[in-house]
C-alpha cells in the first residue's frame, strides 16, 4: 500500500498555500473585527465573491471538474487536499477559495445538462460570475429523501413543478436551482425522482431558517414553475441515483474540512497550552490538558486516512465506471464529523472563557462541525447504513 501523496499534488498544495497567503490573509485580517462580533455584512459577501473569482481565474475553485468545462480534471484526492488545506489555514475566507463542499458551487451533476446549456447554467459558475443551490429536503423529507413531495408533471414542452423545499443553503442568492421532484409516485427512487434546473426566476423565496452556524439556509416555494423540458439532468426517472452520486463522492471533501478544522484547532490549543500558565506552570504540564489533546491527535490522524482512502476509492471507481462506495462514504461522514466536533469542544474547554468568544480561535469551528453532524445525511442515517452493510 502506497499512502504517499504524489510530488505532482504537493506541487499544487504548495501553490494553493502561496494563494491563500496572497489573495485571502489580507481580506479576513481587514474584517476581523466583524467576525469578532459575529457580524456577516454585505461589504464580507461582496469580499468573499472578489475571492471566488480570483479563484477561478487561476483555476482552483472548481478545478475537479474536467478540462472541456474549464476544469482542471483534478482527482478527488486532489481536491480532497485542497479542502483540507483551505480549512486548516483557519481563515474563514479560506474556503470562499474552492467550490466544494459548498452546494452553491458548480455540480458535476450539470454535465448531464444537454450542451446548448451549458454556456447558460455552467460557464458562469465556473467563472464565479453565478452561484446555485441544490434543493432536495423537504419539510417532510429530510433524511429521508426520497420522501419527497415535489411533484413535476409534463405539460406540453414545459414540465411544471408543485412542492416545497427548505434548508436550502444559497437559496437566497442562487441564480438557479437543481430541484429533485416526483415524476412517476409509484416507483419514486427506483426510476421515479428527476432533477431539474429550475432559474431562479421560477421559484419564490420564503423565509430565512437561521441557525447555529455562520450560514443559514432558505426555504423556497414552487407553486406551477414551469421549465422547459430540456432542463431535464439526466434521464427522466432517475434524479435520485444522481444525488446519491453526488452526497456519497462530496463527502470526501466533507472529510476533508472536518480534518482540517480539527488540525486548526489542536494546533490552536496546543500553542495557547504552551504559554498560558496556571498555578505556576504551562497548561501543557497538565495531564488534564495534554491527554486530551493527545486524544484529539489520535482522532485527527485516523480521520486523515478514511478521508484519503475515500478520495482514493472515489477516484477508482470513476475510473473504472463503478459505483461510489457508500459505506466508505457513510464511514467518513460519520466518523470525521462526529470526531471533529470532539476535537473542536476539547479544544474550547482548553481556552476556558476565551474558547467562548467570537474572536476566539475555535468559536466559530465547533459551531460549524456540530451542524456538519446533521447536514446532508445524519449520523444516525450513516450509522443506518454501515449497520446494514453488516448485514444486520
Amino acid at each position: 500500500m502506497d499512502f504517499s501523496i504524489s510530488d505532482e499534488l504537493t506541487a499544487l498544495r504548495a501553490s494553493f498555500a502561496t494563494f491563500l497567503e496572497r489573495e485571502v490573509r489580507p481580506v479576513e485580517d481587514r474584517f476581523a473585527a466583524e467576525f469578532g462580533r459575529g457580524e456577516h455584512t454585505e461589504p464580507m459577501r461582496v469580499a468573499a465573491g472578489a475571492i471566488k473569482r480570483r479563484s477561478c481565474a487561476e483555476g482552483f475553485y472548481a478545478a475537479y471538474l474536467p478540462e472541456e468545462v474549464g476544469g482542471w480534471g483534478l482527482s478527488n484526492l486532489g481536491m480532497t487536499l485542497l479542502v483540507e488545506d483551505a480549512a486548516r489555514s483557519g481563515m474563514r475566507f479560506a474556503l470562499s477559495a474552492l467550490g466544494p463542499p459548498d452546494p452553491a458551487a458548480p455540480t458535476p451533476l450539470l454535465l448531464e445538462l444537454p450542451e446548448h446549456l451549458r454556456e447558460r447554467y455552467l460557464t458562469p459558475l465556473m467563472r464565479g460570475e453565478a452561484t446555485m443551490c441544490f434543493a432536495l429536503t423537504e419539510p417532510e423529507a429530510g433524511s429521508d429523501a426520497q420522501a419527497i413531495r415535489t411533484r413535476a408533471v409534463r405539460d406540453g414542452d414545459s414540465w411544471v413543478l408543485d412542492g416545497t423545499k427548505h434548508y436550502i443553503t444559497n437559496g437566497d442568492r442562487a441564480d438557479f436551482a437543481v430541484v429533485f421532484a416526483v415524476t412517476d409516485a409509484d416507483k419514486r427512487a427506483h426510476g421515479g425522482i428527476t432533477a431539474f434546473v429550475v432559474p431562479r426566476d421560477a421559484y419564490t423565496v420564503t423565509k430565512t431558517q437561521y441557525t447555529i452556524a455562520d450560514t443559514h439556509p432558505v426555504e423556497i416555494v414552487l407553486d406551477g414553475s414551469r421549465v422547459p423540458v430540456d432542463h431535464v439532468l439526466g434521464e427522466v426517472g432517475f434524479g435520485f441515483y444522481a444525488a446519491m452520486r453526488f452526497l456519497n463522492a462530496g463527502r470526501a471533501f466533507i472529510g476533508a474540512q472536518c480534518l482540517g478544522m480539527a488540525q486548526w484547532c489542536l494546533e490552536s490549543a496546543i500553542a495557547h497550552a504552551r504559554v498560558r500558565t496556571a498555578f505556576g506552570k504551562p497548561l501543557a504540564r497538565n495531564q488534564a490538558v495534554s491527554f486530551p489533546l493527545a486524544e484529539c491527535k489520535v482522532e485527527i490522524e485516523a480521520m486523515r486516512w478514511l478521508t484519503y482512502h475515500l478520495a482514493w476509492a472515489v477516484d477508482q471507481a470513476a475510473a473504472s465506471g463503478a459505483a461510489v462506495p457508500m459505506l466508505d462514504s457513510s464511514i467518513v461522514k460519520y466518523f470525521n464529523t462526529d470526531r471533529a466536533y470532539l476535537v473542536a469542544d476539547r479544544c474550547v474547554q482548553v481556552f476556558g472563557g476565551q474558547g467562548l468568544l467570537r474572536d476566539g480561535p475555535v468559536e466559530a469551528a465547533l459551531r460549524h462541525l456540530r451542524m456538519l453532524r446533521v447536514v446532508e445525511g445524519a449520523s444516525e442515517v450513516q450509522k443506518l447504513v454501515i449497520s446494514r452493510a453488516l448485514g444486520l
